[in-house]
């Protein structure tokens, strides 16, 4: 199934539901901690009023009409600077190995380009490998530990893009 079966568009409210499913299903998918993870964040449940705030975007992966990914970018929490974090990204398995985490990832990334963000921050687990070498093939260098609070105490690698 080709990538261009796929549209990227910003998140709309009646999105919440499908890529709060997303999340959590990729979460437990991965076997990842339901603690300390997007999986119990209260901002899961309201995608679209989260990313409702200055320098701040949701984007959503539709296929036929259905929501099967999501990624976004907002200001790293607790830090002062131009420093963005790249949030809840997650693709269903019909969404992975077609380049659309790549294009999910340089959207974002441009999108905070135009924000004034001079660097993106990331946190993940260390057993989301694909993720990780997404990551490291869009440019994040791993970091020492974390930056500002994201309360995502369970996710222990840290990655930065400058951009």
């Amino acid at each position: 199934m080709p990538s261009e079966n796929f549209i990227i568009r910003e998140i709309k409210p009646t999105d919440n539901l499908a890529i709060s499913k997303v999340i959590r299903t990729v979460i437990l998918e991965m076997g990842a901690p339901k603690v300390g993870t997007a999986y119990e964040d209260k901002a899961t449940d309201k995608m679209f009023e989260t990313y409702q705030k200055n320098k701040a975007v949701y984007y959503v992966l539709e296929h036929q009409n259905k929501v099967v990914g999501g990624a976004g970018i907002a200001q790293l929490d607790n830090f002062d600077g131009t420093i963005c974090e790249l949030q809840k990204m997650y693709l269903l398995p019909i969404a992975r190995g077609k380049g659309l985490g790549s294009k999910m990832i340089n959207k974002c990334i441009k999108t905070a380009k135009t924000f004034g963000f001079t660097s993106c921050y990331l946190e993940t687990l260390p057993y989301m490998t694909a993720a990780v070498k997404l990551y490291k093939k869009n440019n994040f260098k791993h970091l020492d530990g974390p930056m500002g609070n994201t309360n995502h105490y369970s996710c222990n690698v840290w990655m930065l893009k400058k951009i």
